[in-house]
């Protein structure tokens, strides 16, 4: 008994051991979040590193949500600009303190963000920001083209709800997939960023130019 208790002991930090030197690094290359966390996803996850991923992804969503509602009392201003030079983005990345505003991973983060708004023109950054008059606009718009297909009024409404839900998401900065890897959202990505940083991380407002557009 005791023999077994023993060599279970051994074997438990022997893999700990393994995790650590093997795919921790990895891990924190491919998330940013910190060697500790990492190393605990990694152990929860049972070295499994997809399992250990979304487990980090669920802890920030879950930290995200808890910090909503501190204030944004600190960030940084980053301008992108299109090697053709015809569009060029200006976002306002928040944050609550200067210390993570003066993070070297912070800066670099607005720049993606500005990066993926210059590529992906959204109009709204949430949900939140769509006016009555647009929803009524744009459901209008639908109407019309479902009023023609021969289906059943319940059906009709759902066609209606379904398109117009996915206008809105393609215009909405935080439900859009984000440019460098789409597997993510933008609102996935400030999750990861809160998480990584322990601060609230939200884009304050952005500002899109077009030459030839207003």
């Amino acid at each position: 008994m005791l023999v077994n208790l023993l060599l279970r002991a051994l074997y438990n930090v022997f893999f700990i051991i393994m995790i650590t030197t093997e795919q921790i690094k990895e891990l924190r290359n491919s998330t940013g979040i910190s060697v500790m966390q990492c190393k605990k996803a990694l152990e929860e996850a049972g070295g499994d590193m997809e399992k250990a991923t979304m487990l980090l992804k669920k802890k920030a969503g879950a930290a995200a949500s808890k910090k909503s509602e501190r204030s944004l009392g600190a960030g940084v201003t980053q301008a992108y600009i299109h090697s053709n030079h015809t569009v060029g983005v200006l976002v306002e990345l928040g944050c609550e303190t200067d210390f993570v505003a003066k993070n070297k991973d912070f800066t670099p983060l607005a720049l993606d963000i500005a990066m993926h708004i210059a590529a992906m023109s959204p109009e709204y950054i949430s949900g939140d920001d769509i006016t009555k008059e647009d929803r009524k606009k744009v459901t209008e718009m639908f109407q019309k083209e479902v009023d023609k297909a021969d289906k059943p009024k319940e059906i009709k409404e759902k066609m209606i709800t379904g398109k117009v839900d996915g206008y809105f998401a393609e215009r909405v900065l935080l439900d859009q997939k984000f440019i460098k890897d789409p597997d993510v959202t933008i609102k996935d990505l400030l999750n990861d960023a809160t998480h990584k940083f322990g601060e609230r991380v939200e884009v304050v407002r952005f500002k899109r130019f077009e030459v030839g557009k207003e």
